[in-house]
């Protein structure tokens, strides 16, 4: 046990290395607010998609249909529960629609499923591979987080697919595609390796921005316990066992299995905070729920990680 908890950690410790230094460059004002938001663009329209391509093309784990429905299914149903739950967990912590019970609902639901998983998950199983299917599983987050999650925030149902139809979920479609359709020895060696080089550095930059943009939330933001504390049981306590629970209990792929297990171990994410401020959510919310949860999970990812493997019998 101790031992997989130093594997795990040693895994988490560049990871948090290069969001020190983006807190660092955001601090000593060497990456600039508007820097920081074109670093941003940069990995969303461009970064995250080559990426993205390069580890789904060619991937045999997704060129079965099924699978790839479970993948997707699968993402939207787990935050779709985790957003409920944080919805009926907020009202236990006397929280009410108007005061940020609908914000904390969707910034606690939804855990940081794209940046920050992906070196931990690659440290651990050691299995690029594993990246396709987190795509994959990222696209059901992602329509969950624009239908329930938009829906919940501004307290309507109206949904528009403009509002999911992003350049990384863009790619894993295309991607899918090409699977399915037989067609990826059309992308051969040079244009593989070109997508490679340009997805290399998709996750220290978001990370790096990532470290920037935290220090913008602590000085911008009051920090209130109750939130804070909520937040940390619930989605680094409560929301864990159920999502280790779920893939115990339903029969899916053990790629699957190893994803969720990563997921399960994730801070809140900060993209809930941009629904905040636009869906009419209170941002203050959305900011403690993050810190909060970033911060504590240095402690409890590791344990969370071992754990889920250990049962899981991964």
């Amino acid at each position: 046990m101790m031992s997989e908890s130093l594997l795990v950690l040693n895994a988490l410790i560049p990871v948090f290395v290069v969001i020190g230094v983006g807190v660092l460059l955001r601090k000593y004002n060497v990456l600039r607010e508007e820097v920081e938001r074109g670093m941003m663009e940069m990995v969303v329209k461009v970064l995250m998609p080559a990426l993205t391509l390069a580890n789904i093309i060619g991937n045999e784990s997704l060129s079965d249909l099924r699978e790839v429905g479970t993948l997707v299914g699968y993402g939207f149903l787990s935050l779709l529960v985790a957003v409920l739950v944080a919805y009926g967990f907020a009202g236990l912590c006397k929280m009410k629609r108007g005061n940020g019970k609908r914000t904390f609902a969707v910034s606690a639901g939804i855990q940081n499923y794209g940046y920050m998983g992906v070196p931990l998950l690659l440290s651990i199983f050691n299995d690029r591979e594993l990246l396709g299917v987190l795509f994959t599983y990222n696209v059901g987050v992602e329509l969950a987080m624009w239908t329930v999650g938009v829906a919940m925030m501004r307290g309507d149902k109206k949904f528009t697919w403009q509002l999911v139809m992003k350049p990384p979920v863009i790619a894993v479609f295309f991607g899918l595609l090409v699977n399915l359709l037989g067609l990826d020895y059309l992308f051969t060696a040079p244009v593989m390796g070109s997508l490679e080089m340009l997805g290399a550095p998709a996750i220290p930059v978001a990370l790096i921005v990532i470290g920037a943009g935290l220090v913008e939330l602590l000085r911008k933001e009051r920090f209130d316990w109750l939130v804070g504390a909520g937040a940390v049981l619930l989605r680094l306590a409560v929301l864990p066992v159920l999502m280790i629970l779920s893939v115990w209990l339903i029969p899916v792929p053990e790629e699957l299995k190893k994803v969720v297990v990563v997921q399960a171990a994730m801070p809140a994410a900060m993209f809930p905070i941009v629904l905040a401020k636009h869906y009419g959510g209170r941002p203050e919310v959305a900011v403690q729920v993050v810190v909060a949860t970033t911060i504590v999970s240095v402690v409890t990812m590791p344990l969370i990680v071992v754990l889920g493997v250990q049962f899981l019998g991964l």
